[in-house]
């Protein structure tokens, strides 16, 4: 059985404590490094890659900590136009919860992550899990594909035009 392999073109692995610091350092890296490719930090592509950088790695310390343990930070430039974002926590026992009630002040971010990634997924490891995202760096034609907005929840996607005339 052959079985194709992505190879990413570019990557940026980093691992971070799991603090309130850490999880804003997460973003700033990525911003650096999507600068570094070439995507500035006021551009679409940096500005949606923050918003999940910033999501996933909040997650990771909020409900993915393990005391004494980091969490690791992944960027890969694949091929296709994909930027994919990793981001791994060494707690496995907790899974992911989209918000139930209307009135919580938590829970909103899976939704988010949703809207503004192209495609999203968790990975079981040994220790603990990878949520990772995928989002497209050709957002000319990407635009066309995400919604501007949720209906059920009157989420507003920023940025994003709707393909609607």
């Amino acid at each position: 059985m052959n079985a194709e392999i992505t190879t990413p073109t570019a990557e940026l692995a980093q691992r971070i404590g799991a603090t309130p610091r850490g999880a804003r350092l997460a973003r700033h890296l990525a911003t650096q490094q999507l600068a570094a490719w070439g995507y500035p930090h006021d551009c679409e592509v940096s500005e949606t890659a923050q918003l999940l950088v910033a999501e996933l790695a909040a997650n990771a310390v909020l409900h993915g900590r393990v005391p004494g343990r980091a969490f690791e930070l992944r960027l890969l430039l694949l091929p296709e136009d994909t930027l994919r974002i990793e981001v791994s926590d060494a707690r496995g026992d907790r899974k992911l919860r989209y918000v139930t009630e209307a009135e919580s002040e938590r829970g909103r971010g899976l939704i988010l992550v949703t809207l503004l990634a192209r495609t999203w997924g968790v990975a079981e490891r040994d220790v603990g899990k990878t949520v990772w995202a995928e989002l497209s760096l050709d957002f000319t034609r990407a635009s066309r594909d995400i919604p501007t907005s949720d209906t059920s929840s009157g989420i507003q996607v920023p940025g994003h035009r709707s393909a609607m005339p």
